[in-house]
């Protein structure tokens, strides 16, 4: 078997939102995204917010999903979180006290090879983010 690079770069997640404005917000807030554009096809709506280079694509969502169990994230086939990299865990999860339910940390996992500082939350739609330094 041949492995060929394809060259390949990460693009964007592609979140769906009940309210894309409360989604938007909270990025903004807590992460430092900013809007790069925001796109109207017919009657739907895309927005994509950036920080750095990472790109999120917020939907506008036909309804809420139920709430995933799980501290990490649902343990079932699919989604279960997405991770951002950030300077400071702690300030972030200082500021979002009472804003979003921190599910689990944070704790030092530098044993495993992974990050000293990590922690995960629910974001406004209840999707798990990880967030470590």
């Amino acid at each position: 078997m041949t492995t060929t690079s394809c060259g390949i770069q990460f693009g964007h997640v592609g979140l769906n939102c009940l309210d894309v404005e409360t989604t938007e917000r909270f990025y903004s807030r807590f992460l430092g995204f900013r809007r790069d554009t925001e796109i109207k096809l017919g009657d739907n709506r895309l927005v994509f917010i950036s920080s750095g280079d990472v790109v999120l694509e917020l939907f506008e969502a036909n309804g809420a999903s139920e709430l995933m169990p799980g501290a990490t994230g649902p343990t079932t086939t699919g989604f279960r979180h997405f991770a951002i990299k950030v300077s400071d865990v702690a300030a972030i999860l200082a500021d979002i006290t009472g804003m979003a339910e921190i599910t689990q940390g944070p704790l030092d996992l530098s044993e495993y090879g992974l990050s000293a500082v990590i922690a995960w939350l629910r974001d406004p739609d209840g999707r798990i983010l990880e967030i470590y330094e």
